[in-house]
């Protein structure tokens, strides 16, 4: 079966001011949407993204360029990921329409190209 990544996006001050009870309560949400995703065997795999931290790399001519990132003025950044398994686009836009993160932001997905 086709999979395909579904990147969750947001703002970066989306969870400014969320209550420690809040959080908790609203990533029970993810678990269990996650969970209802893996019970019907269309979750290849997920993971939260740690906040904050990171590099980015370019390429500059010969050499390598390595620079800390993402940058704290980015306005949206991408914390987490699933790796959906669906028929098509159709089926996989289908199975993110309930997803918790549309409370907080977007969901961008693409068709994984197999190589």
């Amino acid at each position: 079966m086709p999979k395909f990544l579904m990147l969750a996006r947001s703002d970066a001050r989306a969870w400014e001011g969320v209550s420690a009870e809040e959080g908790q309560r609203i990533v029970k949400q993810y678990v269990d949407w996650s969970d209802r995703m893996r019970a019907a065997g269309r979750l290849a795999g997920s993971n939260k993204l740690q906040d904050g931290d990171g590099r980015v790399l370019a390429g500059n001519g010969s050499q390598i360029e390595v620079k800390d990132g993402p940058y704290s003025e980015t306005k949206e950044v991408v914390g987490g990921y699933w790796l959906l398994e669906a028929a098509d686009f159709d089926e996989a836009v289908k199975l993110a329409k309930d997803s918790p993160h549309l409370r907080f932001g977007t969901l961008e997905i693409r068709a994984i190209e197999e190589m």
